[in-house]
């Protein structure tokens, strides 16, 4: 027996795809408050104040102290933890104390900063007196500890080593200074992430899944929004533009929880 065939896939034109997008009612201030919640968890103080005056539209947050949690951001992508430490014990006491687990990543980054510098001695005491205790507290942070005094074992700078280019990479950096942001926004009473990334992860995965069953005018670069024309086998713009290689990413996930 032969297997049957799949069902054609459903052809849908650009004025019709158009169309049943006209027909979706979408508000502005939706739109605009999208906009604004970006900006404000990001951190993006003057476009947050232009963008207010010029929509009307007012945030639940103090836009001066946004100030104080990039300084703090700021300082920890540049190395300076205990910097950042200080700032963060200056706008919320208690923070800290309140979440051993992020507490420790700080030590754990400023451990990383003291090992990139070469002070190898003051690592190996700087571990046993903040770190250590944490590890005994927490089990569950003695992995991630071992796995950063191993650092002391290797030349940092070897380019084999595949755990000093993933701890002392700036990318490391930039994780530490996310979680610190999240953890400063629920502080606030505020969301932890921004919506956008999620609503693009979203029609991503949306398209991908709608892929399987039509051809479609489909936005192939998120940088641009253009809508793309499936033709001839290959993917042309509906402007006439050059094909994109851009490709649906997300077709084996199930959609990003809002």
């Amino acid at each position: 027996m032969t297997a049957p065939s799949s069902a054609p896939k459903q052809t849908i034109s650009l004025e019709e795809w158009e169309g049943k997008m006209a027909e979706v009612p979408i508000a502005k201030s939706d739109l605009n408050q999208l906009i604004m919640n970006y900006l404000v968890i990001e951190g993006y103080k003057d476009a947050a104040e232009k963008f207010s005056e010029e929509s009307g539209l007012h945030t639940q947050m103090d836009l001066g102290s946004m100030d104080e949690r990039m300084q703090i951001r700021f300082a920890i992508q540049n190395g300076d933890i205990q910097g950042a430490i200080e700032r963060i014990n200056d706008l919320n006491p208690d923070l800290l104390d309140i979440d051993p687990h992020l507490y420790f990543h700080l030590q754990q980054q400023q451990l990383i900063e003291l090992i990139r510098s070469g002070r190898a001695a003051e690592a190996l005491e700087f571990a046993q007196e903040e770190l250590a205790p944490h590890g005994e507290e927490h089990p569950e942070l003695l992995r991630e500890l071992e796995k950063t005094m191993a650092l002391l074992a290797f030349d940092v700078g070897a380019v084999g080593q595949e755990g000093a280019r993933e701890l002392l990479d700036f990318r490391q950096r930039v994780r530490t200074a996310n979680e610190l942001n999240r953890a400063l926004l629920a502080a606030s009473s505020l969301p932890r992430e921004p919506k956008l990334p999620k609503l693009l992860m979203l029609l991503e995965w949306s398209q991908a899944q709608l892929d399987e069953k039509a051809r479609y005018p489909r936005i192939g670069n998120l940088l641009d929004a253009r809508l793309e024309i499936e033709a001839g086998g290959g993917v042309g713009s509906a402007e006439g533009s050059a094909p994109s290689s851009s490709s649906a990413t997300f077709s084996s996930v199930p959609p990003p929880m809002m």
